[in-house]
């Protein structure tokens, strides 16, 4: 707990030194990815016209956005504490590698997870119950869940989603999911994630159900605009570079080459991590504020 860290509390250099890589990592993570997809979002709200590509950019930008903001604050909370001799609890385990919707909320905010659980759906019962009990049970926790994001009826809806999705897969779903090749389950369970999002990003349930029915391709929209085009192939890039820093695979690799490389590849990290800094101090003075999406929560 925080009060025996304080009590206990010990600062290293290794620490402060671990502490201050992921502050960097966290602080990378929000302005040249994060800030990015969200100037994208932005240009093509303000610029392209509503057409069913520009509303799946438009989904795409916001769930990698969301995912990178909300991250890369934790992560320089994580590296923050560590410089001051404290540990603080992951809060995301590389959530859209999830095979299923049940395993994605293990893996994602997990701190807010773990609160209801604990406070919520623990003292209410949990799984011990009855069947329609249970059923109640998650209901009140995704109903609060979506209300601790907003008092308003897209963010109540969106809990009321995740409901359902998770109802189905404990109804025996799940199974299916993991008999599935892991590319198949990821790719349900991320498209799942991105229509929330549609809901999550909206300024009202009117105008999130007007987008998710866009996105089918129905009401008329056209397929796609020049302008639309334009800014996918200009932030093709960004969204690749984003959607890989999403896995663990690039950490994976560093690894695997430090173990074999003697030393070589610790200084290249150091350097690399050096060269974040470097980038993402720049970009701040070049750029506007953007606060954490997360903050208005």
């Amino acid at each position: 707990t925080i009060q025996a860290e304080i009590r206990d509390r010990k600062v290293t250099l290794d620490l402060f030194a671990s502490g201050v890589q992921r502050f960097i990592v966290g602080l990378g993570k929000k302005v040249l990815l994060a800030n990015m997809l969200a100037e994208l979002g932005q240009k093509i709200s303000q610029q392209a016209g509503r057409t069913v590509l520009a509303l799946w950019i438009l989904a795409l930008a916001f769930t990698l956005q969301i995912y990178f903001d909300f991250s890369g604050y934790s992560d320089m909370a994580i590296g923050l504490g560590k410089m001051f001799g404290f540990h603080f609890l992951e809060n995301f385990d590389y959530p859209y590698l999830s095979r299923s919707i049940t395993e994605f909320w293990r893996r994602w905010h997990m701190s807010l997870g773990s609160w209801f659980r604990d406070y919520v759906y623990f003292p209410l019962g949990g799984s011990r119950t009855g069947k329609w009990k249970v059923i109640r049970n998650l209901l009140i926790v995704w109903l609060m869940t979506g209300f601790w994001h907003g008092a308003a009826w897209n963010f109540i809806v969106w809990g009321l989603f995740y409901f359902v999705l998770l109802l189905i897969e404990r109804a025996g779903f799940k199974k299916v999911l993991d008999r599935l090749p892991a590319p198949v389950s990821i790719i349900y369970t991320f498209f799942w994630v991105l229509i929330g999002f549609v809901l999550f990003n909206a300024n009202s349930l009117t105008e999130g159900l007007s987008n998710l029915s866009g996105m089918l391709g129905l009401g008329g929209l056209n397929h796609s605009d020049s302008m639309a085009l334009y800014y996918l192939k200009s932030y093709l890039p960004t969204l690749l570079i984003a959607g890989l820093a999403a896995t663990p695979w690039p950490k994976r690799l560093y690894m695997s080459l430090k173990s074999r490389s003697k030393g070589l590849m610790e200084y290249a990290g150091m350097a690399g991590l050096l060269m974040l800094l470097v980038f993402t101090t720049g970009s701040l003075i070049d750029g506007s504020f953007n606060p954490f999406l997360y903050f208005r929560f």
